[in-house]
């Protein structure tokens, strides 16, 4: 079994930038839960050039502790109220690096990081119904499964039921 304490959140940068369109752009790499079609070919690219971090959201690498690309972290604002906002997160990993509890692992790390740099009090993470492995990763991270929005996610010809989760500043300890 890996090594959890050995994967670290960092930048994007430009190595990593094959892996990346791999893990979003081919179908058996992006997995049952994570392709969503083909979208914008060189997209990824163009925005590395601008950056992907911003007061909006942004995206970070999962490395292991050689430095491997193992996958990537992203998040997003959302509004709960007109002065509410809060962060909407996601993860994914390399169809090898499935399993081995990186995706709990770094999604605890992103919050505690999003939390510690941010003025956010909420985070929430949403996966479908089907996916259990997901769940267990957001609950092992901490976070509290909420409840199911029917019918919210539209992959695959069809639409699809999705649990959502959430993680308050107050629910965060310190990791061991």
């Amino acid at each position: 079994m890996p090594n959890h304490d050995h994967i670290r959140l960092r930048p994007v940068t430009e190595k990593d930038l094959d892996q990346l369109e791999r893990l979003h752009e081919d179908p058996e790499e992006a997995g049952d839960h994570g392709f969503f079609g083909y979208r914008n070919p060189g997209q990824l690219r163009r925005r590395f050039a601008d950056g992907f971090l911003s007061a909006q959201g942004g995206r970070l690498v999962i490395a292991g502790d050689d430095d491997r690309f193992v996958g990537e972290v992203q998040w997003h604002e959302v509004l709960q109220g007109p002065a509410s906002p809060c962060w909407n997160i996601g993860v994914s990993l390399l169809t090898a690096e499935r399993g081995k509890g990186y995706g709990k692992q770094a999604q605890r790390r992103l919050a505690t990081y999003l939390f510690d740099h941010t003025k956010v009090n909420r985070i929430e993470a949403s996966t479908e119904l089907e996916n259990i492995a997901e769940q267990r990763a957001l609950e092992g991270a901490g976070f509290t499964r909420e409840g199911v929005l029917r019918g919210a996610c539209f992959r695959a010809g069809t639409w699809r039921d999705m649990v959502m989760y959430s993680v308050l500043r107050t629910d965060i300890t310190p990791e061991p």
